[in-house]
């Protein structure tokens, strides 16, 4: 038995709505006669509301299988566009919906799979401003969020609202799932009381993501909300599901409320400021916008690549992206030293190609390029930044090279 345990099955929290109709049933059947979810369930979900932040890799089956299982109001928060590169594990979209507001897609497609769903689109920025009063108008928040400092503000503001909170997230092969739930187990911020370094853990954009994996850990969550909102099973507060998908290993861990948490503990400040302090680090790490370094432009390193082929200039172009990202687009001419191995070894890498000239360094967009120029500066090496990584030279230079 977990922390959540015996109570579990007696504590839905959404109310119990009016009787089914006769149509109702028949769409619903199958939960109708289903152990835990019944008639009673079936209005609770009905009535139930429940907002997703993120409709993208996680929001995807989450978004499809509680419309499916016919929950009344869904609310969705993305303010992204679809992109190309989104298709290969964001299921809500399609091909035609590439260029659109996330939340416009998604309330076309759930509107073609449940019409009797009202779905909510909010094509905004989730920011400490609206958090409270979005988490406050529902009874389950889902965070399907690829950033960390959403995941934070939407952990915050849902620990000190005790707001249940079903959290994902994927990285590569791997994965983890839990409800937070401040009050009855641990808020976000017991078990993860701070934030990693702005960079040190690379997205999904950079370190790639089995898209089979995001529906099978969506699924999970939408589990997890349909036996909040019912009032059944035991839904894992107190307790991370980890799944490593490449071994199709499943297993938990324990996790306790912390009572010296600065959100939910017995000293919180409901008055201090929710979410990341330096969101604008996080941000521009990851965004890999100027930083004060001596940098060139993607444009000018084109100009650089043909001096140099003609004998005119003397630099090494390094690439400190992983193997698998050159396999999807490569700048000509480039030396693959990945980061790690610039964080290991230093100028040393460089050693036998690099020996007295200057270094120019691009990684996708400039966030990890930034840190290799840092270092081997630090180390007495000339070396620039290329704004913009890979994807300033596909947009510059040679817009007929696929991005990702």
């Amino acid at each position: 038995m977990n922390a959540f345990g015996a109570t579990s099955a007696r504590m839905p929290v959404a109310p119990l709505g009016e009787a089914l109709s006769p149509r109702e049933r028949t769409r619903f059947a199958r939960h109708v006669i289903l152990p835990g979810v019944g008639d009673e369930g079936q209005r609770r979900m009905r009535s139930a509301r429940v907002l997703v932040v993120g409709a993208g890799g996680l929001g995807s089956p989450v978004l499809l299988y509680l419309a499916a299982a016919g929950v009344g109001r869904l609310t969705v928060v993305d303010d992204d566009v679809v992109d190309p590169t989104n298709l290969q594990r964001q299921v809500v979209h399609g091909v035609a919906d590439v260029g659109r507001d996330k939340t416009a897609s998604a309330v076309d497609a759930l509107a073609r799979l449940a019409p009797e769903v009202e779905v909510r689109p909010v094509a905004e920025r989730l920011t400490s401003a609206n958090v409270l009063d979005l988490v406050a108008d529902h009874d389950v928040v889902v965070d399907g969020a690829d950033n960390f400092p959403t995941r934070y503000l939407v952990g915050d503001a849902c620990g000190r609202l005790g707001v249940p909170h079903v959290w994902g997230s994927v990285y590569q092969h791997d994965a983890q799932v839990s409800v937070w739930w401040a009050g009855v187990g641990p808020c976000y911020r017991c078990v993860f009381p701070t934030p990693p370094p702005p960079g040190a853990v690379p997205s999904c954009s950079t370190g790639g993501v089995l898209g089979a994996s995001v529906g099978a850990v969506g699924s999970v969550m939408a589990e997890e909300v349909v036996k909040l909102l019912v009032g059944g099973g035991e839904p894992l507060v107190g307790r991370l599901l980890l799944h490593d998908a490449w071994r199709q290993e499943w297993s938990t861990i324990a996790v306790a409320a912390d009572p010296h948490c600065a959100v939910c503990g017995v000293e919180a400040d409901e008055r201090a400021p929710l979410g990341i302090e330096d969101v604008q680090a996080h941000e521009t790490t990851a965004q890999g916008e100027p930083n004060g370094l001596p940098a060139v432009s993607a444009s000018d390193l084109a100009t650089r690549l043909r001096a140099r082929e003609a004998g005119a200039d003397d630099f090494v172009l390094l690439d400190v992206r992983e193997p698998g990202e050159r396999d999807v687009v490569v700048i000509p001419g480039a030396l693959a030293v990945p980061l790690g191995e610039v964080r290991t070894r230093g100028r040393e890498a460089l050693a036998q190609v690099a020996d007295g000239i200057q270094v120019l360094v691009h990684c996708k967009t400039g966030a990890r390029s930034a840190e290799a120029v840092e270092r081997l500066r630090a180390e007495g090496v000339d070396a620039l930044d290329v704004t913009g990584g890979v994807l300033a030279w596909v947009r510059d230079v040679d817009p007929s090279q696929p991005t990702y």
